[in-house]
């Protein structure tokens, strides 16, 4: 039996948003901070987040965060991202869904300063940052590798170093960043990815189409915010059926 993956739903904006996806199911709820239409602020972020629970950085975790030293014991990248993925799935039993702040290209300072501002969980760089840039945060990191639409034979880990983000995220590259586009990168790609290290996907899932993607890249975690929303805020009804149809593989 194939693994269920872990769900992110991403782009929220309200209290509300939040609420609905972990009512829902959801695994991870996204929010913005890098310039985007769906940015919010810090008080509605704070709001938010409260909305979940304690910070997860309240509890005394079993499992804590690795230390960056750990590097030097692991040199398989397979190994220390399988690593990443257990470390994460303990966070979820103390908390769930984990809240995730999304950052593109901004200042380890100001991503540290926003973290503890709202208690948010993960950060998720989204950007163009440097591998080492994930050692200057202050909370584990998700980092985002962007793979244009029409590639389909790159090997997108051929550069990624082991011991720098806890997890890897695949989304579609459009513009100066991408995410949140509606724009799918090649299931070969994720596939053979998925296949090396515990993956996350984005890019132009929605709930038509999730089942599919699913069953042909088996990804660790699966991550939505267009496929979830109706003239630019979240539809509820969309929420859960991603949600339903991730799951039911």
């Amino acid at each position: 039996m194939d693994r269920i993956p872990l769900v992110k739903i991403c782009g929220n904006r309200t209290a509300m948003d939040v609420t609905v996806a972990a009512q829902l199911g959801a695994d991870f709820i996204g929010i913005v901070f890098a310039e985007s239409r769906r940015k919010v602020g810090i008080p509605e972020a704070r709001a938010m987040v409260r909305e979940l629970g304690s910070p997860l950085d309240s509890f005394e975790l079993e499992s804590p965060p690795p230390n960056h030293s750990d590097s030097r014991l692991v040199t398989d990248l397979g190994l220390w991202y399988r690593h990443g993925a257990d470390k994460i799935e303990s966070y979820l039993g103390y908390k769930r869904p984990l809240a995730v702040g999304v950052f593109a290209d901004q200042s380890a300072e100001e991503i540290n300063n926003i973290a503890e501002e709202t208690g948010i969980d993960l950060v998720q760089l989204s950007g163009t940052e440097p591998w080492d840039f994930s050692l200057l945060i202050n909370r584990q990191v998700l980092q985002v590798i962007h793979i244009d639409p029409e590639d389909d034979v790159s090997d997108p880990l051929v550069d990624v170093p082991v011991g720098r983000s806890l997890a890897l995220m695949l989304d579609a590259k459009s513009g100066k960043y991408g995410g949140g586009t509606g724009k799918q990168i090649s299931v070969n790609i994720a596939g053979r990815t998925a296949k090396k290290i515990p993956l996350i996907l984005a890019g132009g899932l929605s709930s038509e189409n999730i089942s599919d993607v699913v069953r042909e890249v088996k990804p660790w975690a699966v991550d939505v915010s267009s496929g979830t929303e109706t003239d630019g805020s979240k539809d509820y009804a969309k929420v859960a059926n991603f949600i339903r149809n991730a799951k039911s593989n």
